[in-house]
């Protein structure tokens, strides 16, 4: 274990190894971290090496949700070997870690949270359990995600055919894709986030979350803001994450403003074209609903997306191991008064 960022090289390591690692999420990098200390996250790190190879390890968020109550969350993580074996001794190796990590903590830690990039349960993982309460301190489990490894008319015709004709559409209108990272961009990102989430019914994040993300992301080249333009009119807009070999649609919107013009779906389009360029394998349009929910709040957003095609991710639910059951269930219950509320 080390304190976040004490050492440069041993971080440049670490982001390596997960962008090398399939499954992995940017949620366990160095400069995710560093995004979210700035809203009072703590980290520490557990890295396993084999000689002076790292083999798995995970960053470890502590978030202190009351007075002397605290829990642990891994987003994306823990980060393991493919081999079953290997992987399991990494991950009893990172178990002991964090538990010695408890044991010197001055806090009450009501639990340990991960949510890794795993579409099944490992047979060695066992103790966890999944929520059984709504919390705001979890990611989307279910994602969709396209191949962009084959040519681009052929992610053109993977799409469906809805979704296909629509990005025709606005080329035929002169929908034009543009980039724009800079202070006026990141404003008119959060005025079309903003109005889409206030349609469509669903809660959001403060301007800050913005701010902060693209003043931290853009001097490391993780984050791209576009735009979809008509007439000279900002119609669409994305937030895109990279890491590794994937492109992420992390936030985003449109405006319901000449809604004919079909300027989102050729917003993707060209951001897939662009991602590709890059070098990117996959498009990640991050969190989908499912498809026997017709209540859940995303499944106006998550139609749109599924016109894309792309492959459907389930990955596993997010998971508690609960090391103080008075605690958990102190925590659990401020969860479902918020609800209630």
């Amino acid at each position: 274990m080390a304190p976040l960022l004490s050492e440069t090289d041993r971080w440049k390591a670490w982001d390596s190894f997960l962008e090398a690692t399939p499954d992995t999420g940017f949620m366990q990098s160095s400069w995710w971290a560093m995004f979210r200390s700035a809203v009072g996250y703590e980290y520490f790190a557990v890295t396993v090496k084999d000689e002076d190879t790292i083999v798995g390890g995970a960053l470890v968020a502590k978030w202190s949700y009351s007075p002397r109550s605290c829990f642990y969350y891994m987003q994306d993580g823990p980060v393991l070997p493919s081999d079953e074996s290997s992987a399991s001794e990494v991950y009893a190796a990172i178990l002991r870690s964090v538990e010695q990590h408890r044991r010197a903590e001055e806090e009450t830690v009501s639990h340990l949270r991960i949510e890794p990039r795993w579409q099944c349960l490992p047979s060695f993982v066992r103790g966890f359990q999944s929520l059984a309460f709504r919390d705001t301190y979890t990611e989307p489990r279910n994602t969709l995600c396209i191949d962009l490894r084959p040519s681009e008319a052929e992610i053109l015709a993977q799409m469906r055919p809805k979704g296909r004709y629509n990005s025709r559409v606005a080329q035929r209108h002169n929908v034009a894709v543009v980039e724009d990272n800079s202070d006026q961009g990141l404003v008119d990102f959060v005025r079309i986030q903003r109005r889409t989430a206030t349609r469509q019914g669903i809660s959001t994040k403060p301007p800050s979350y913005f701010r902060n993300l693209v003043s931290v992301l853009s001097p490391v080249h993780k984050v791209s803001i576009f735009f979809a333009e008509y007439q000279g009119r900002r119609l669409a807009a994305a937030l895109v994450v990279y890491f590794g070999r994937r492109a992420t649609y992390f936030f985003g919107g449109s405006l319901a403003l000449y809604r004919r013009v079909m300027a989102p779906y050729l917003l993707h389009f060209e951001i897939m074209r662009r991602a590709k360029a890059l070098g990117c394998e996959w498009y990640d349009l991050w969190g989908i609903a499912p498809e026997n929910e017709p209540d859940h709040p995303w499944q106006n957003i998550s139609a749109f997306k599924r016109k894309f095609g792309g492959r459907e991710l389930r990955l596993v639910p997010t998971l508690d191991y609960i090391y103080d059951p008075a605690a958990y269930d102190r925590y659990a219950a401020t969860k479902r008064d918020a609800v209630d509320a």
